[in-house]
């Protein structure tokens, strides 16, 4: 099950847990950055070393579909994995009366991606300024591997915690289905978290990187702390 707080752990605690299938955290909610240790930046280098290093596959085949329906309720806890992300990454939230504290109506976003501070406003207009990003895009993923998961397995990742992130709307959108050797977060601070969030996410799913993918990850973790 989703707990819908944002914490501050350790990229190898938050690895570790996620992959058994759970976010660790409490009742309140600390919003502090993440922060990657100079340990963690080795764990997760170690971990990319585990990851297959091959060229893109074609993207033939790919629909958003083929990762089951957008925003799917996979914990069974009543709300959509959209608003599970949201009350778990904004602060100060509040939620449409009568839905049983599951869609989010306002909120904070202090945006790992752009280090902006970004007010939530549910609307048809407004709601976009708040995207829900895939870590690894759903389109990367399809070309390294996830054509060779069960149908099952690719609804997990689409709606996965650990691959998954509030974010600035148009950052989002101009990130689209980059990796991350061609795009990283405009904010330096959060990039060893990025991209060790994404290699925790690719070894979690049997997913490869490309050769030009793994010297960028590679590169950004021996710089971390």
């Amino acid at each position: 099950m989703i707990n819908r707080s944002a914490v501050t752990i350790p990229f190898t605690v938050l690895a570790g847990l996620l992959l058994a299938g759970s976010l660790a955290g409490c009742d309140t909610a600390a919003h502090a950055e993440p922060k990657v240790s100079g340990t963690d930046a080795v764990a997760a280098l170690a971990q990319l070393e585990t990851i297959p290093v091959k060229g893109r596959a074609p993207k033939t085949g790919y629909s958003r579909e083929e990762f089951g329906p957008a925003w799917a309720d996979v914990d069974r806890n009543g709300c959509d994995t959209r608003n599970d992300i949201l009350a778990r990454d904004l602060q100060g939230e509040t939620f449409k009366p009568g839905t049983q504290n599951c869609v989010v109506a306002t909120g904070t976003l202090s945006d790992s991606y752009t280090g902006t501070v970004i007010r939530f406003v549910r609307g048809d207009t407004t709601s976009s300024a708040v995207q829900i990003d895939h870590i690894i895009a759903l389109s990367d993923a399809w070309q390294k591997g996830a054509q060779q998961l069960s149908a099952d397995q690719r609804k997990q990742l689409a709606n996965d915690p650990l691959n998954l992130m509030a974010a600035d709307g148009p950052t989002n959108s101009a990130k689209g289905d980059k990796d991350a050797a061609t795009w990283l977060p405009p904010n330096k601070a959060f990039r060893c978290e990025y991209v060790a969030r994404q290699t925790a996410v690719k070894a979690k799913y049997q997913l490869w990187v490309t050769p030009a993918e793994h010297a960028a990850i590679a590169g950004i973790l021996g710089m971390c702390d």
